[in-house]
């Protein structure tokens, strides 16, 4: 892992935001031993990507819309390592859900938007397993929700 993840988020260009409370009877994370359950993220917020993908051509947007999903993902991290990254063992988990039309059969392309953030941000511990479903529906029309699990050192 990167000496500071702090640091290569600074390279990357990337900040966090601060993720807005949640709407419902949920929380943004749930810790459990030293597993962090991380609740499913949009890219709404920063920047705004909606609506159903369909063709070839929205597979950059939506990629990143999973992108700006993962940025959302560290940030609820971070709350969730009282904001201390570098207590991050390993990303064991990600689940994409892509607003896909009939036949769009690049919901994994998609994905790979937080896949890709997360070996840049943690390195070898941002290797994943994964599943990417596409749907026909998200909240608020989201194109991109994820949803991850961390191991994480304890205090």
């Amino acid at each position: 892992m990167f000496d500071s993840i702090s640091q290569r988020l600074s390279e990357l260009g990337l900040v966090l935001p601060e993720l807005p409370r949640p709407q419902a009877n949920y929380l943004p994370y749930k810790r459990f031993g030293n597993l962090v359950f991380l609740a499913g993220q949009t890219s709404i917020g920063q920047v705004l990507y909606q609506g159903t993908l369909s063709k070839a051509e929205d597979v950059e947007a939506g990629y990143a819309a999973a992108r700006q999903c993962g940025v959302h993902l560290i940030a609820a991290l971070k709350m969730a390592c009282d904001g201390d990254l570098s207590r991050v063992q390993a990303c064991l988990k990600v689940n994409g859900y892509v607003q896909a039309a009939a036949g769009f059969d690049s919901v994994p392309a998609v994905i790979n938007g937080t896949s890709d953030l997360f070996v840049e941000v943690f390195g070898e511990a941002g290797t994943h397993a994964r599943t990417a479903i596409g749907v026909s529906v998200l909240p608020r029309d989201a194109s991109v929700e994820v949803e991850a699990v961390f191991a994480v050192r304890e205090h």
